[in-house]
């Protein structure tokens, strides 16, 4: 597949992703995303982000 391909996948910009997670693993990150003033959903978004530019 090619990088045009993939961008045009999702006609919106964001979607949505249910994913079950831990009780522990979620009271750290919401403690997380308190302590640093953001939301879960931004903690979770770079903490992918970081992992998957690692990847490469």
């Amino acid at each position: 597949m090619t990088e045009e391909i993939l961008s045009n996948e999702c006609s919106d910009p964001t979607q949505t992703l249910t994913v079950e997670l831990p009780c522990q693993m979620v009271e750290r990150i919401e403690r997380y995303a308190k302590k640093n003033e953001t939301s879960v959903t931004g903690v979770l978004i770079e903490a992918l982000d970081g992992f998957l530019r690692k990847q490469r």
